[in-house]
């Protein structure tokens, strides 16, 4: 089977998940720079929630870009990081409200840890239906191409 749908529902899914961490931000109330304090522990949980999605969707998509065909263990394996990736609004809100307690902060750190190993398990089934050699061939051929546009460019 192609992999435009399964690279369209997981971009639809990143874009859902960013948008429910904003709209979980509240404004502030009060005119003054310090208003801000109250919401600071919940705008900084943000920002590095952002940043693991931003990363997770940047290896995502160029991991998928070197991939021809997905099977069924593929579809599901992609499905349970999106589950795991799901969780971080969730978890990056009550440990923002919270002011980074040991208790939610942990459960944001295994929340994190459970994404990495759907992430690696995806990756295997991939290498095991695309083939571990012809998927690092591609994948190397174009970080080459990157690498030698870089070089070639003038500098000005």
């Amino acid at each position: 089977m192609g992999k435009s749908r399964m690279e369209v529902f997981s971009d639809a899914l990143f874009a859902i998940i960013m948008t429910i961490m904003v709209l979980e931000l509240k404004v502030p109330h009060g005119v003054e720079l310090a208003a801000l304090s109250t919401v600071l522990p919940v705008f900084l949980s943000y920002v590095l929630s952002f940043i693991y999605l931003s990363i997770y969707w940047n290896n995502h998509h160029h991991m998928l870009s070197v991939t021809h065909q997905v099977s069924g263990g593929i579809l599901w394996a992609n499905l349970h990081l999106m589950f795991w990736l799901s969780l971080i609004p969730f978890v990056s809100g009550w440990m923002g409200e919270n002011r980074l307690v040991p208790i939610p902060t942990a459960l944001y750190g295994v929340i994190l840890l459970l994404a990495a190993c759907a992430y690696l398990l995806l990756q295997r089934e991939i290498l095991v239906r695309e083939g571990r050699t012809r998927y690092w061939q591609r994948r190397s051929a174009r970080i080459g191409r990157a690498g030698s546009r870089r070089c070639s460019m003038p500098s000005g």
